[in-house]
């Protein structure tokens, strides 16, 4: 979530002077702003739902689906370069006014939840060395992620901005200890392990190869999260050019890195074993193999990664609603700031339901892995636009050339298109309907944006759709009430 997962790109960084960057430091940067907590926490994730073929089949589904967006944000940042809003201005200029609302209400959800979920696993990791934390969400938990949440919030108030130097150590703390992991898994790797039960078939609970792989891809999603935020590097590029290159060198870089920790992690430990494991999953693995100082060296990464990216993603979270509230697609009162120019309402406003969350957490005893599942799941709207809008330009031959080639464009489009709605399908009813909930409020602040402008509030279509969402936030609301559904 994280974005992606998330992780504000190194970019956000202020500096005296820009600094033109080469293609190799542009990599460095697109692998450092998409490495987030989620990788460490991988092992389990992808196990807990399948075997080692469908956990093969889902990342194969991900490296042409997750490339595929990575083109769509290359090029539309580049015909659109006008629309610097974020994700959410490409459902508005290419679908309407509501579209673009919910695009940017479901970045913003995504933002914050991702939060909550970032506050569980540090405190998971925590408990390696002070077991009342439990997963994360015991009183203990949530008492000590609140402190944290506040003491980001009066930080950021303060004015508090990432200094190059967090960045470096937050870094090098994710990056190194997974590259090691990933030589001394390699070292340990069993064959006979990896293809004990190479389909899943054999454990009757994962259920068949389809539906073990629909259980890999929010998971799959959420260590990519953030991915779009790639293209802001393009200005401080020695060559313009070398955009693309480093987002598809950092984008493979990264694939490489997930699929090894999942692929590997099976054959040290069996499927059903990796399954049980506690989060950060990584932890386990690397102390079967090398002892306890395996499960320190991880769980202190994860904790110092976790709580730079907690700090950034708490501005970012913030910094949504704000700059939509700037184009008026959000209401008035979320663009307002403090005499250091932060904005201080949406930053409230978002840590109250971040702080909501962490409660809520305590008593439905939500853990890491189902919030990142609705993390993953509303900030599908966003995707599925942008790669639809794609679409949509390369059909009609907008921001191009005469007999410019359009086939590629289109291509992207429809597939980012097309894998978002996959995604959408393997997220299955629960989270949908989690999702539903969630969106459905939305519309309030929508008409309170629109009559602020004094612009009609809804189209037909637009009113057919929000009708729609209102009646799916009432039935998942009472499927929750009486235990039909429990996405948490």
């Amino acid at each position: 979530m994280t974005t992606a997962d998330f992780n504000i790109p190194v970019s956000k960084v202020t500096t005296t002077a820009p600094t033109k960057l080469r293609l190799g430091s542009l990599t460095a940067l697109v692998v450092g702003s998409m490495v987030g907590s989620g990788v460490f926490s991988l092992p389990q994730n992808m196990a807990a739902g399948a075997g080692p073929l469908a956990i093969l089949i889902g990342w194969a589904i991900t490296a042409v689906g997750m490339l595929a967006l990575v083109f769509v944000y290359q090029s539309l940042a580049t015909r659109k370069a006008e629309l610097d809003a974020g994700p959410y201005a490409y459902a508005k200029a290419g679908f309407g006014p509501f579209i673009g609302f919910n695009s940017a209400w479901g970045y913003w959800i995504s933002a914050w939840v991702g939060n909550v979920s970032y506050a569980v696993v540090v405190f998971s990791a925590l408990s390696y060395f002070f077991p009342a934390f439990g997963d994360g969400n015991t009183w203990q938990a949530v008492l000590g992620a609140s402190i944290l949440l506040w003491l980001i919030h009066v930080l950021v108030l303060a004015g508090i901005r990432q200094a190059a130097v967090v960045n470096l150590v937050v870094t090098v703390a994710k990056i190194a200890p997974i590259v090691l992991f990933v030589g001394i898994a390699a070292v340990a790797f069993k064959l006979q392990v990896w293809s004990l039960d190479f389909t899943g078939l054999g454990n009757a609970s994962l259920g068949s190869i389809t539906a073990q792989v629909k259980s890999t891809m929010l998971v799959t999603l959420w260590v990519f999260i953030g991915i779009e935020g790639a293209s802001v590097f393009s200005g401080r590029a020695e060559r313009r050019k070398d955009i693309a290159t480093a987002t598809v060198l950092g984008f493979f870089t990264c694939l490489a890195l997930y699929a090894l920790v999942s692929l590997l992690s099976l054959g040290v430990l069996s499927q059903p074993d990796l399954a049980l494991l506690k989060n950060p999953s990584m932890a386990g693995v690397l102390e079967a193999v090398v002892g306890p100082w395996g499960a320190i060296l991880i769980n202190v990464a994860l904790v110092v990664s976790v709580v730079g990216a907690f700090l950034s993603w708490t501005l970012l979270a913030a910094e949504i609603p704000h700059a939509a509230a700037k184009d008026g697609t959000m209401p008035k009162f979320f663009g307002q700031e403090s005499e250091r120019g932060v904005p201080s309402t949406s930053l409230l406003i978002t840590n109250l339901l971040v702080q909501a969350f962490l409660v809520i957490t305590l008593f439905a005893q939500s853990t890491y892995q189902a919030l990142f599942y609705i993390a993953s799941a509303t900030i599908l709207v966003p995707y599925i636009f942008s790669g639809a809008y794609a679409a949509k330009l390369a059909v009609t031959g907008e921001s191009y050339e005469s007999g410019e080639q359009r086939i590629g464009p289109l291509a992207a489009g429809l597939l980012a298109t097309i894998y978002g709605l996959w995604l959408v399908y393997a997220a299955g009813p629960a989270y949908l309907f989690m999702c539903a909930i969630l969106y459905a409020p939305g519309i309030l602040f929508y008409i309170w944006a629109r009559r602020e402008t004094n612009q009609r509030v809804f189209h037909p279509v637009e009113a057919a759709l929000a009708a729609a969402l209102v009646a799916a936030g009432i039935a998942a609301a009472y499927l929750i009430w009486n235990g039909s559904i429990s996405p948490l």
